[in-house]
């Protein structure tokens, strides 16, 4: 059972709409107006799908380089999970990002399966890895499936296809634990040092969370991804 942050009583704020596209948004009774999500983080992309959303667009800007208090760094992990899981649905997601600065920085690359935002900024290149998000991006770029007995992520990030599978009882829990984020004093540290080496988890100041997502809408066979 995924565990609760201790800060998400801030509500989470967007905008939504019924069509994916800009000027069909614009017609009478396409906007769903402002949401102020308030409930569980594992429920809220199928409430917005079930609600008709097919376009949301966040309020503020992600901003992970002000993420030293646990109260931001659960803020902005919940809108992350969040996109994550409206990628998973192929709703578009209209969103703002910045990261630490830094020379030849490739964090984007952590979260180049999710939605590209609008605009990125922070480190050195931003505008060019924001193309290159753009460019790259396709639904299904970095997955995890539940079989019997045993958990597969595949990842594409990189362009290549990296293959992980995981039978172990303890990186099933983990990876329930981490999935809308959870210290990481939550799992084990050796489980969440493989996460962290293989970039499969993300931390976002005192909390790491599960990057890949469970696809909800297949671009092809799933045989095939």
């Amino acid at each position: 059972m995924p565990p609760v942050l201790t800060a998400i009583h801030r509500p989470l704020t967007l905008h939504a709409w019924r069509d994916y596209d800009e000027q069909a948004c614009a017609l009478p009774g396409m906007s769903l107006g402002r949401l102020d999500l308030t409930g569980p983080a594992e429920a809220q992309a199928a409430q917005l799908w079930e609600l008709g959303a097919r376009r949301v667009q966040f309020t503020d800007e992600i901003d992970l380089t002000a993420v030293e208090s646990p109260d931001a760094a659960a803020h902005a992990v919940r809108r992350l999970c969040l996109i994550r899981d409206l990628t998973a649905h192929a709703v578009l997601v209209h969103w703002r990002l910045r990261l630490p600065a830094g020379p030849g920085d490739d964090a984007w690359r952590d979260l180049s399966h999710l939605q590209p935002p609008t605009a990125l900024t922070g480190p050195d290149g931003a505008d060019a890895a924001l193309t290159q998000w753009r460019d790259e991006h396709y639904l299904c770029k970095c997955l995890w499936r539940q079989g019997p007995g045993f958990v597969q992520i595949r990842d594409r990030r990189w362009g290549d296809l990296r293959r992980f599978t995981a039978d172990e009882p303890a990186y099933h829990e983990a990876i329930a634990r981490l999935s809308y984020g959870a210290p990481s004093s939550a799992v084990p540290e050796a489980i969440a040092a493989d996460f962290l080496a293989e970039r499969l988890v993300c931390r976002t100041g005192p909390f790491l969370w599960w990057l890949p997502y469970r696809v909800n809408r297949w671009i092809q066979e799933a045989m095939a991804i």
